[in-house]
C-alpha cells in the first residue's frame, strides 16, 4: 500500500531565503533515498537537497529561480507499493530499450580476458574494492569520562584539516573537528592565503594603472579608504569561513573550539576559555599547522614590530617598512604595502632572493622590484632593532651593509615553524622530530597507526593544496580505502608582481643530481596578449627528461603565472611529452599560449619565433635522408 511524504528544506543555519539553482527530477521520476531532487546556493555554499524515501516524485513545489526557507515543502513523493511498482515498470522499460526481452534484464556480454583482468584490478586497488581495508574497530573501553565519542577527530581545521573532516563524513564515519581559534579555516583561510590574495588583488589593481600611465591611460592617485579596504578584505574572509561552517554542519560533523592536546593514544583534551572537553577517538588527523618563526633579540612587546598575521590586519601604511627575509611570504607582503604607499626596503640573509628557486624566473622580479623599492639587501643580517621614538631603529651586518636606519614599521617573515611541540604529541606516543615535524608514510600514517598527520605539520612544502590533498588521502584510509599520495609534482606559486609559478623538477635540483635535460624557454615579448597587457617581461621555461622525453618540470614568470603554471602539472601527472603539449590547440591570443610554444620549441616546429638552431637541425634531418 503506497503513501505520500512531503520532502522539506531543512535547516539552514543562518539563512533565511535561499535560491533554487537547478531542479534536478521531474514528476514521474522514481528516485532514491538520498537522490538529491534540488540544488540550492547562498553566498556561502551549495547544497543538494535529497529525497528521504526511495518512491515516485508526484508533486513539484519548486521551480529554478525560486526562494525557499526551512520548513518549506519542495516535492511530495509516492512511497511504499505503488512506488515499487512504479520502479519495476520503469526497470522494464529500460531493459526492452537496451534489447532485453520483455520481462528479462538484457543481456550483457561476457567480459574479455583483458576487460576481466581490468576488473579485478579496479576492485582490488580503487576505494571500497573487494581486498580493501576496512576502518579500524577499536573498542574505546569505558567512555563514560569523555564529551564527545566519535570514529575520527581531526586537530585543526584548515584547508587540510577540512577536507579531512568533510571527506570521512562523507564516507560515513561520525567526525568531530578541533580549532584553537574562533573561526574555522585555520591559518589560510584567516590569517593567510585568502586575505594576503584579497590585498594582492588590490596591490595588483593599483599597479595597473600607474603603469598605463606611460601607455596614453592615466588616473588620479588613488584615494586609500583602510578602513573601507580592511572591511572588504574582512568580508572575503568571512564568506569563505561562514562556508566551512555551514558545509560542517550539512555534514554533522562536530565542531570543538579550544586548544587540543593528546592525554593518551585515543584522547584528547580541549581547553577554552569557560570549558574543557573530552574527545575519545577511534582515529585521529593531525593538522595542527605552523606558526611564524620568531627572530631572537626583537622587541616582541613593540606593535611597531609586526609578522605577516599583523601586516594583514592593515592597522596603517607604514612610510618606510623594513621587511626581514625576502622569500614568497615577505615578498607578497612588500607587494601589498609598496601599492598601498610605503617606502620598501627588503634584507635577505642569503645572496638571492626567493632562495631555492631557479634565478631566471626569480630575475624578471628582482629587476622590477629594484626599480620600485627603496633598497633590497642580500647577504646582509639584521643584528639589533632598538625601539626609539622616530621608530624601530635596524643594524644590519654584511659585506654590503648600510649605517643603521629608522623604520616606521619591521616585518619579520623569516619562515613558519610547525605545531608538532604544542599538540601533546608525547602521550599519544607520536614521535615529534627537534623541528616540530611529523614524519608520516604514503597513506599519511605517522608512527601510532590510527593518528594520521597531513598539512604543515609533516613538511614542506607548506602549502594548501598539498594539504587538501593529504587530507583526502588520510580520511580515505581511516574509512577503510585504498588510497596513498602520489603526486609527482606539487606546484608552488609567489603571487608577486610579476608572479613566479614552478612546478616538478628544478634547472638546480637536476644540476645538482646530474640530470639530463632538454630545456625550452619562450620569451613573453613574443607573445601577443602579453603585449596587449604591457607585461612582456615574463616567460615560460618546460624541462623535458633527455632519455624519456617526457615533461618532468616547468617554470613560469610573468602575470598570471599561477593560473598557467597548472596546465604544465597535469601534463607531468599525465606523463606528457613536447609532442602531446605542442599539438594540443591553445587558444589565441592568450598567456597559455607559451606553454604550447615552449613546446614546440622541442619539437622543431615553432614559428612564432626565428630559431637557427631548430633551422640547422632539420637541413641535417634533411640531409641525412637524402633529400
Amino acid at each position: 500500500m503506497s503513501r505520500t511524504v512531503e520532502v522539506e528544506i531543512p535547516d539552514l543555519g543562518d539563512f533565511d531565503q535561499v535560491d533554487v539553482i537547478e531542479v534536478l527530477v521531474a514528476e514521474g521520476d522514481t528516485v532514491e533515498a538520498d537522490q538529491d531532487l534540488i540544488t540550492l546556493e547562498s553566498d556561502k555554499a551549495s547544497m543538494g537537497i535529497g529525497a528521504s524515501e526511495p518512491g515516485t516524485v508526484r508533486e513539484l513545489r519548486v521551480a529554478e529561480g525560486d526562494q525557499v526557507k526551512a520548513g518549506d515543502v519542495i516535492a511530495i513523493l509516492e512511497v511504499g507499493a505503488g512506488a515499487a511498482e512504479a520502479q519495476e515498470k520503469d526497470a522494464e522499460q529500460s531493459n526492452d530499450a537496451e534489447g532485453g526481452q520483455e520481462g528479462e534484464p538484457a543481456a550483457t556480454p561476457p567480459p574479455t580476458e583483458q576487460a576481466a583482468t581490468a576488473q579485478a584490478k579496479d576492485a582490488s586497488t580503487t576505494p571500497g574494492g573487494s581486498d580493501a581495508a576496512r576502518p579500524a574497530t577499536v573498542d574505546l573501553g569505558d567512555t563514560s569520562d569523555a564529551d564527545v565519542v566519535v570514529d575520527l577527530m581531526v586537530l585543526g581545521s584548515g584547508p587540510g584539516g577540512y577536507a579531512a573532516a568533510f571527506r570521512a563524513a562523507d564516507l560515513g564515519l561520525s567526525v568531530a573537528m578541533v580549532e584553537r581559534s574562533e573561526t574555522l579555516g585555520g591559518v589560510c583561510l584567516n590569517v593567510g592565503c585568502i586575505p594576503s590574495k584579497a590585498l594582492l588583488h588590490v596591490a595588483a589593481l593599483i599597479e595597473d594603472a600607474h603603469h598605463f600611465g606611460a601607455h596614453g591611460v592615466r588616473f588620479s592617485e588613488p584615494e586609500i579608504d583602510l578602513d573601507a579596504l580592511r572591511s572588504w578584505k574582512d568580508d572575503v574572509v568571512d564568506q569563505l569561513v561562514g562556508g566551512v561552517g555551514q558545509l560542517a554542519k550539512m555534514r554533522e560533523v562536530q565542531i570543538v573550539h579550544g586548544e587540543g592536546r593528546f592525554t593518551a593514544p585515543h584522547r584528547l583534551e580541549v581547553e577554552a576559555a569557560e570549558a574543557r572537553t573530552t574527545i575519545a577517538f577511534r582515529q585521529a588527523v593531525v593538522a595542527a599547522g605552523s606558526r611564524p618563526i620568531e627572530l631572537p633579540g626583537l622587541p616582541a612587546d613593540d606593535e611597531r614590530l609586526i609578522d605577516s598575521t599583523g601586516a594583514l590586519e592593515l592597522r596603517d601604511v607604514p612610510e618606510r617598512l623594513l621587511v626581514i627575509g625576502g622569500g614568497i611570504i615577505g615578498l607578497e607582503m612588500a607587494t601589498v604595502y609598496h601599492a598601498l604607499g610605503s617606502k620598501i626596503t627588503i634584507v635577505e640573509l642569503t645572496g638571492e632572493l626567493m632562495p631555492g628557486t631557479d634565478r631566471d624566473l626569480v630575475k624578471p622580479l628582482e629587476t622590477r622590484l629594484r626599480g620600485a623599492y627603496e633598497d633590497i639587501l642580500l647577504n646582509t643580517k639584521v643584528t639589533a632593532v632598538e625601539p626609539i621614538t622616530e621608530g624601530l631603529k635596524v643594524t644590519f651586518e654584511g659585506e654590503s651593509a648600510p649605517a643603521p636606519r629608522v623604520f616606521d614599521r619591521v616585518l619579520s617573515a623569516v619562515g613558519r615553524r610547525p605545531n608538532g611541540d604544542r599538540i601533546g604529541a608525547e602521550a599519544a606516543g607520536l614521535e615529534v622530530d627537534a623541528r616540530g615535524f611529523l614524519r608520516v608514510d604514503r597513506q599519511q600514517r605517522t608512527s601510532v597507526a590510527h593518528i594520521f598527520a597531513i598539512g604543515d605539520i609533516v613538511g614542506q612544502p607548506m602549502l594548501a593544496h598539498k594539504a587538501t590533498h593529504e587530507g583526502h588521502v588520510a580520511a580515505e584510509v581511516a574509512a577503510g580505502h585504498r588510497a596513498s599520495f602520489d603526486a609527482r609534482v606539487i606546484p608552488s606559486v609567489a603571487y608577486t608582481d610579476p608572479e613566479v609559478a614552478w612546478a616538478g623538477v628544478t634547472e638546480r635540483e637536476a644540476k645538482e643530481a646530474g640530470r639530463s635535460l632538454n630545456k625550452a624557454v619562450f620569451p613573453w615579448r613574443a607573445n601577443g596578449r602579453s603585449l596587449a597587457m604591457g607585461r612582456s617581461e615574463g616567460s615560460t621555461k618546460l624541462l623535458f627528461d633527455a632519455d624519456t622525453g617526457q615533461l618532468v618540470g616547468a617554470g613560469i614568470v610573468g602575470v598570471h603565472a599561477g593560473d598557467l603554471i597548472a596546465e604544465t602539472a597535469l601534463a607531468i601527472e599525465m606523463g606528457c611529452d613536447a609532442d602531446d603539449i605542442g599539438h594540443t590547440i591553445h587558444p589565441h591570443p592568450t598567456l597559455s599560449e607559451t606553454v604550447g610554444m615552449s613546446a614546440e620549441m622541442i619539437t622543431g616546429a615553432l614559428t612564432d619565433l626565428y630559431l637557427p638552431q631548430q633551422r640547422k637541425a632539420a637541413k641535417e634531418r634533411k640531409a641525412r635522408q637524402g633529400g
